[in-house]
């Protein structure tokens, strides 16, 4: 069925225009709990971020949930990745995150975990989207949902995080810049670092509602280079909002990605003996690394962009190490989805084991030119019944070869086409985007 609400990763959107409205989200909580108790009752956990509309749809949520009669255990301030935990851990019937991830305060979304910690399957969204159309009725006043407050869950999950980093090592005489872009982590992630030993210099901990991702965090992460060089840290780590990305930088206040820290991860598996299967990255990941996958030996695969779609490919080919360039990596050894601060803690424990630099551990990954440029769309349009598009795509493809790539595809957000192109040779990359760009430019004005 057509989806009207979930997107790629939940429901998602501006505060006070449909769908993130008090009564949307109060009904949202109501048609899930309807569809989660058709397997029995059971009990529902919930986490939010920093946003200040958290607390308001927190309670919307909460009167849904209870009014389909299931009991909630509230969380509070929690990253995505530990809602996912503590679904998990408290054998809940699901997880609801209210966050809206790396976008601005005035913007927030609700996400569903099922409760092994996974990302809902699409048949149970289309199933509360459906129950969503059907008129709110309560259960009866016996059968009410009562709601409850988790006090530990911060402990819990800090040592949790802890229990992936390797227990014979510590972070001593480690110096870190730690980011939480006054998001979910402001208060898990210092005290994860600390407690293993390292001096923290906090950057982002002070949300007051309205500055989350605000000129800090992983989106950002150029923000705490100061930091970093006026310290002498030996790393800089920047979290999202909600927590499940990761950026880090390195003493000399190089900024290194998703795509070089999950590099980090994959190569230290290899040296341990511990990598089962191959790697998978999404379409955005740079060509650099499958070549690098390539000289390893590991196989590698690309999935469409969101780290929804990295994982259904995780478990497809019953993989377990992936993730995007932006910083969602997935070590499905450790957790159940992507986390920022278990990622960091993996590339951590192998620069400590092997006595490295971040700069030293992504020797052997060379990053290619990449340039992107977005078209304006005024109406849809499918790329596959252009074929002046078609044919100036694979011209370029044969000028590239082996050590180039293109892509084409339609902005999930925004009325764009993104035009992306990247090799070995900038001017190559530079001019092969230029010229693609204006083809797709002339077919939009013609159509």
């Amino acid at each position: 069925m057509a989806r009207r609400y979930f997107g790629t990763d939940g429901i998602r959107g501006r505060v006070g225009e449909p769908p993130m409205t008090v009564d949307f989200i109060l009904r949202l909580g109501w048609a899930a709990g309807r569809v989660l108790a058709e397997s029995g009752p059971g009990q529902v956990v919930i986490g939010k971020d920093t946003r200040i509309s958290g607390y308001m749809f927190e309670s919307a949520l909460e009167a849904g949930l209870a009014a389909a009669g299931l009991d909630v255990i509230l969380l509070g301030p929690m990253p995505t990745p530990a809602i996912a935990y503590l679904t998990q851990a408290q054998r809940a019937s699901a997880g609801i995150v209210i966050s809206a991830s790396h976008n601005p305060y005035h913007d927030d979304g609700v996400k569903f975990f099922n409760g092994d910690g996974y990302k809902l399957p699409d048949a149970t969204e289309e199933a509360i989207e459906a129950m969503l159309e059907e008129p709110l009725q309560m259960v009866d006043p016996e059968k009410i949902g009562k709601a409850s407050r988790m006090e530990d869950a911060k402990g819990r999950y800090i040592e949790f995080c802890k229990r992936s980093f390797s227990f014979n090592q510590s972070l001593r005489g480690m110096k870190l810049v730690v980011d939480c872009a006054n998001g979910a982590t402001y208060h898990i992630a210092p005290a994860v670092f600390r407690e293993l030993g390292a001096e923290v210099i906090e950057a982002g901990t002070s949300p007051n509602g309205l500055n989350i991702n605000e000129d800090s965090g992983a989106l950002h992460p150029e923000s705490m280079r100061a930091l970093v060089l006026e310290n002498e840290a030996d790393l800089g780590i920047a979290f999202d909002g909600d927590g499940d990305r990761v950026m880090m930088m390195d003493a000399s206040g190089d900024v290194k990605n998703g795509d070089q820290l999950l590099y980090i991860i994959t190569k230290s598996k290899l040296a341990n003996g511990r990598l089962t299967g191959g790697v998978v990255g999404t379409q955005m990941t740079n060509l650099g690394f499958e070549h690098a996958m390539a000289e390893l030996g590991i196989p590698f695969e690309r999935a469409a962009v969101g780290d929804r779609y990295v994982m259904e490919k995780l478990l497809e080919r019953r993989w377990f190490l992936g993730g995007e360039s932006s910083g969602h990596i997935i070590c499905l050894d450790k957790t159940t989805t992507g986390d920022g601060i278990v990622a960091a803690l993996q590339v951590i424990d192998w620069l400590v084991h092997e006595g490295l630099t971040l700069a030293e551990a992504c020797e052997g990954l060379a990053s290619y030119p990449q340039t992107m440029i977005n078209v304006p769309l005024p109406t849809r349009m499918n790329l596959a019944d252009a074929p002046a598009i078609q044919d100036a795509v694979a011209a370029a493809e044969d000028r590239l070869g082996d050590d180039g790539r293109v892509l084409l595809r339609p902005s999930g957000t925004e009325p764009l086409i993104r035009v992306m192109v990247e090799g070995r040779d900038l001017a190559a990359v530079e001019k092969t985007a230029a010229g693609l760009a204006e083809v797709v430019r002339d077919t939009v004005e013609r159509n």
